[in-house]
């Protein structure tokens, strides 16, 4: 148990009154939620995360998407405003992050169209079986899990990872972030990125960081999964 009464990722239960069909099929996804621009990006990043959803991220690993408490309680907030859509997804013409009207290369996050976000390693019970989490916070300053001032100085998520710094729980607890080994594990390490939602030329949604690796929604029983062993 850790600041502000999270508890590690591998005890948390999912919620079983969801549709996952509804989370993972795009034309469900969009009964359920909404198409295009009307689509309620809010509930459904949240139904993600409460069901302990997977993106099949960067050719075929299983990541579990996990939100910040913080960020969890604003986009419930959002979403609970009847007909109220403030997040965006970008449209299939914007692929990569660099092609969205205004970008420029800094550590920048609205927490409506680009969010603070990591990818996890080594996080023991991830759903996906490779214990591999992404991870987005809050971008205000005030989340407890969210990007360190060393983070938001040392940024390039433009650049290859190999040019990046890893961080790991006694690196982020130097910097400010003391309950990431409790949430994460002792073990857990990571690199943190830039994330936007668009969609593709199929209708599915993909998470995307800025470097261009992304990934849609999959489940855990899907066949990729079963190919590489999750």
């Amino acid at each position: 148990m850790y600041v502000g009464g999270s508890i590690a990722i591998g005890d948390i239960a999912a919620r079983d009154d969801i549709d996952m069909d509804q989370l993972y099929n795009p034309s469900k996804r969009d009964f359920m939620y909404g198409d295009g621009e009307g689509l309620d990006a809010a509930q459904y990043l949240i139904d993600l995360h409460d069901t302990r959803g997977t993106f099949n991220f960067c050719g075929g690993m299983l990541f579990q998407l996990v939100l910040s408490e913080k960020l969890r309680a604003y986009l419930g907030e959002v979403a609970s405003v009847a007909k109220q859509r403030e997040l965006k997804v970008s449209s299939a013409n914007v692929p990569r992050m660099f092609m969205m009207d205004g970008y420029e290369q800094s550590s920048k996050a609205d927490n409506i169209q680009i969010f603070h976000g990591r990818e996890v390693r080594n996080v023991p019970g991830a759903a996906g079986g490779r214990g591999f989490v992404l991870h987005l916070s809050m971008a205000d300053g005030n989340d407890l899990e969210g990007w360190t001032d060393g983070e938001l100085d040392d940024y390039n998520g433009w650049e290859h990872d190999v040019n990046r710094r890893w961080r790991n729980g006694d690196n982020l607890a130097e910097e400010g972030f003391s309950s990431y080994k409790e949430k994460f594990g002792p073990k857990a390490f990571g690199l943190h990125h830039r994330f936007y939602l668009h969609f593709d030329n199929a209708n599915q949604i993909w998470l995307s960081a800025e470097d261009g690796c992304e990934g849609t929604p999959a489940m855990e029983r899907n066949g990729i999964g079963k190919f590489f062993g999750f």
